[in-house]
């Protein structure tokens, strides 16, 4: 049996090593580490009560994600996408997965490749074919990263995908090449 006392003389006894340590993360942050700005926003946007900053996160995965860091490009564009810390923005939050994708992000990539699928279904929109075969190269590149859904999502669309659309996401997904990030610290 674990005493209140215990737990409680645990978590006070932490607070100090763990301040310490945010306060090194954000040293390092502010010189324009991109690994630390990442992890700087990964505190703020999964703090528990006060501490939670919506704002902060955003602020400094945008910091990580300018120096092509690309889960904080995946981070801030699920932020524009449910507007937390900032208004929502469905095409800066579409912008942002497109660099987590082309960076190689499994999750940007997943995400990506729903927009796509869901593009593609609309029977008023031109280009329905390519953003089929979008949807394809992006699903099963997140796939190959073992992505969850991604494998179904990639089978799902080929229901509806023609032999040469088939063969044309098929080359796309081999042809990829993920972006160097311009930081060379990211590489």
């Amino acid at each position: 049996m674990v005493c209140v006392m215990d737990i409680n003389f645990h978590q006070k006894s932490s607070a100090a090593p763990a301040q310490a340590g945010l306060t090194t993360l954000q040293t390092k942050a502010e010189q324009g580490d991109a690994d630390a700005q990442f992890s700087l926003g990964l505190h703020y946007s999964s703090a528990e009560g006060e501490a939670l900053d919506f704002a902060q996160a955003a602020r400094w995965y945008r910091r990580a994600a300018d120096q092509d860091h690309a889960l904080a490009q995946f981070n801030l564009g699920v932020m524009f996408a449910r507007g937390q810390g900032m208004l929502p923005d469905q095409a800066a939050s579409a912008d942002w997965m497109r660099k987590a994708a082309e960076g190689g992000d499994a999750g940007g990539q997943h995400n990506l490749g729903v927009r796509c699928h869901r593009a593609s279904l609309d029977p008023f929109r031109l280009g329905a074919a390519e953003s089929r075969i979008e949807a394809y190269k992006w699903f099963c590149l997140a796939a190959a990263q073992g992505y969850h859904g991604s494998l179904t999502a990639c089978q799902r669309v080929t229901l509806i995908m023609t032999r040469a659309e088939f063969d044309e996401g098929t080359h796309r997904a081999a042809a990829f090449v993920v972006r160097k990030p311009s930081n060379p610290k990211l590489q």
